[in-house]
């Protein structure tokens, strides 16, 4: 299954596109959808979604995955995360492809083990279970590869738990 993790952000949107059977990983396409901070917000927004969509038309996943939004002490910037995930939502269901969400914590119990794990220890999982000579330079893209390797597991898990409950 070809998956797309997202990782919002106004400033910086990360993606990870992977191939995965739920066991087997492997890196398709990472990166940062950039936009101009002196741009009006509602530009940002338009741009993130305009590279949401093209990234989803030259990879063709099958589904996206994205973090649901965690409490932030600034509302402010709760609330522009609240709109690119918005638009990156928008963006998958326009696309008609499969959807998942995960919090924080279920992302990186499924990557590290650990639900408080730093942002180091996720860039070294990721490296490690899509086989990488070396961690993922942006944040950003480790963390939507992250999600994405979320979606994966926890899909190939589902569908093994789905089959079993049959044969029994």
């Amino acid at each position: 299954m070809r998956v797309l993790g997202i990782d919002c952000g106004s400033e910086r949107t990360g993606y990870g596109v992977i191939d995965s059977d739920g066991l087997d990983h492997h890196l398709v396409a990472a990166g940062v959808i950039r936009t101009n901070t002196r741009w009006p917000f509602e530009k940002r927004l338009a741009e993130i979604a305009e590279g949401l969509r093209a990234l989803i038309r030259e990879h063709a996943p099958e589904a996206g995955a994205v973090e649901n939004i965690f409490y932030s002490a600034n509302v402010k910037t709760a609330l522009k995360l609240a709109h690119v995930r918005g638009v990156a939502l928008l963006a998958i269901a326009e696309a008609g492809i499969g959807l998942g969400e995960y919090s924080p914590l279920e992302v990186k119990i499924s990557v590290v083990g650990y639900g408080r794990a730093e942002k180091s220890q996720v860039k070294r999982m990721v490296a490690s279970l899509l086989r990488l000579g070396e961690p993922i330079q942006s944040e950003d893209a480790a963390d939507a590869l992250a999600v994405a390797l979320c979606f994966a597991t926890r899909e190939a898990a589902n569908l093994r738990l789905a089959g079993a409950g049959r044969s029994l």
